[in-house]
């Protein structure tokens, strides 16, 4: 047991560790993450809406878009466009945070788009039918109607793919950074092979718990409140 405490639980390690694992590791992953999920917003939005459009071309982009990046591996889609891009097309990223923030975005936004469509679809049709027979434009009655009672039955199932993107940064790890670049992960194992002490991994995934499990709180309360508001 005391062998079992001094492998995982030293805390010099830890404490040395920790300012650099706050500056660095969990600013950037604060930031990939919050850079992915917002452009996975707005492209989870603009499919959502394409996907229930009466013109089916847009319906089959929109469909195509969601079921090839929900069905590829995330880690897959970080190689293609950190590494297999830039090496097709001859060209290098400025930095590490863009091919990185396309990829959580990109796949985010397809698991984004299913949620939205099925809030969109959650709002009862007599929403938008009375606002239709008022001389409402569709496209306003959309946005001032049926979006805002749609994000508010989403709010949950968002906040829970946040919670899954704020760990999906640590596949980012794969494409290479240097100092100044890493996130939680990628800097705990840096620290790994700089002292041998499984201590840093164990550090790691307490940052992890830090910014998940308030996350996850998050959810339970907003579930509670939209049953209560139903």
């Amino acid at each position: 047991m005391d062998a079992l405490i001094e492998n995982f639980f030293n805390l010099r390690t830890m404490l040395d560790m920790l300012p650099g694992l706050i500056r660095e590791g969990i600013r950037n992953t604060i930031f990939l993450t919050v850079a992915g999920f917002s452009l996975g917003l707005v492209l989870g939005l603009v499919f959502a809406l394409l996907r229930l459009s009466t013109a089916r071309p847009l319906r089959w982009l929109a469909g195509t878009y969601i079921e090839l990046f929900r069905g590829l591996p995330l880690l897959l889609t970080i190689v293609f466009i950190g590494t297999a891009l830039p090496i097709a097309l001859r060209f290098r990223w400025p930095n590490f945070f863009l091919p990185g923030v396309l990829a959580l975005g990109i796949v985010a936004g397809a698991y984004i788009a299913e949620t939205i469509r099925a809030g969109i679809q959650a709002v009862p049709r007599g929403q938008m039918e009375a606002a239709r027979s008022l001389g409402m434009p569709h496209r306003l009655a959309m946005r001032t109607i049926v979006l805002p009672q749609a994000f508010r039955i989403i709010v949950p199932p968002l906040t829970n793919e946040l919670v899954l993107l704020i760990k999906d940064t640590s596949l980012l790890a794969i494409l290479g950074t240097s100092i100044g670049q890493r996130e939680i992960l990628k800097y705990s194992r840096d620290v790994l092979g700089r002292t041998l002490d499984p201590s840093a991994l164990v550090a790691a995934g307490l940052a992890y718990l830090a910014l998940t499990v308030p996350m996850t709180r998050l959810v339970a309360v907003l579930e509670r409140r939209n049953r209560r508001s139903r």
